[in-house]
């Protein structure tokens, strides 16, 4: 039942934090693409952002376990947003990238890199607080220091 909790929290993550931060972003000039794109994507055709929901839902399997290991407070929440930034954009940079018949770290721009840690980091942050609220990671469930 967890996994499924953690699947669930990674696809509203993205819908509401991942792409409410592209909003921000795109707004603010630093993304080129608005949120919500509904261009096909390969190989099932499906709208690009409900790929990255179900991607979402995948990574959120993979972040649970992470973040409960973390100790409760602040630790939690700062923990969540680094690793919520950080390891999907990596996987984006090394490895889909080039699958995809992309540049290595997308061309490494500047704009590109900042906007992919920034709604990473937002995705992160709404997996923690959507595994808090669902009770995945209470501080009851989290070992207590000392």
């Amino acid at each position: 039942m967890q996994i499924a909790k953690a699947f669930i929290a990674g696809v509203i993550a993205v819908l509401v934090f991942h792409q409410g931060a592209l909003a921000v972003c795109n707004a603010a000039g630093l993304a080129q693409h608005a949120p919500f794109q509904t261009a096909a994507t390969a190989p099932f055709g499906v709208p690009q952002f409900v790929s990255l929901a179900f991607w979402g839902g995948a990574w959120g399997v993979v972040l649970t376990p992470l973040i409960r290991r973390l100790t409760p407070g602040l630790a939690y929440w700062f923990g969540a947003i680094l690793l919520g930034a950080v390891l999907p954009s990596l996987v984006a940079w090394l490895l889909v990238a080039p699958l995809k018949g992309q540049p290595l770290g997308l061309g490494w721009h500047p704009a590109t890199m900042a906007t992919a840690l920034i709604v990473n980091a937002a995705w992160g942050y709404g997996v923690a607080l959507l595994l808090r609220l669902a009770g995945v990671t209470s501080t009851a469930q989290l070992p207590r220091p000392g």
